[in-house]
């Protein structure tokens, strides 16, 4: 699946054969945002134009657009691995926090 970006949102690119159209929705959010167009071409700018109009309408009934990633998530780990993730940040003077960081940046750097 290809992934548009636009103002800090991603978007999905599909293409509906049935309908013959291309559509996508905003992803990340718990709001339904959807979009197409009838051309490729045009998508990236029905998905930019959704969420121009998502930003403006969650201002014009007062509520706070929904930002894809806060940068906070929760992580099951067996018992032995949060221990030994616990113990290496206490050895090294560090937060939890941020031995789950340096694992993945070095995960998502290879």
């Amino acid at each position: 699946m290809d992934l548009m970006h636009y103002k800090g949102y991603e978007g999905t690119a599909e293409v509906d054969l049935a309908r013959r159209v291309c559509r996508g929705r905003i992803l990340f959010i718990d709001d339904l945002v959807t979009y197409e167009s009838r051309t490729p071409d045009r998508l990236q700018r029905e998905f930019e134009a959704a969420v121009d109009d998502y930003i403006e309408t969650c201002v014009e009934v007062g509520k706070e657009p929904q930002r894809p990633f806060k940068g906070l998530f929760n992580v099951r780990v067996p018992p032995a691995l949060h221990r030994a993730a616990v113990l290496r940040a206490t050895r090294e003077g560090v937060a939890l926090n941020e031995v789950v960081v340096k694992a993945l940046s070095e995960y998502l750097a290879t």
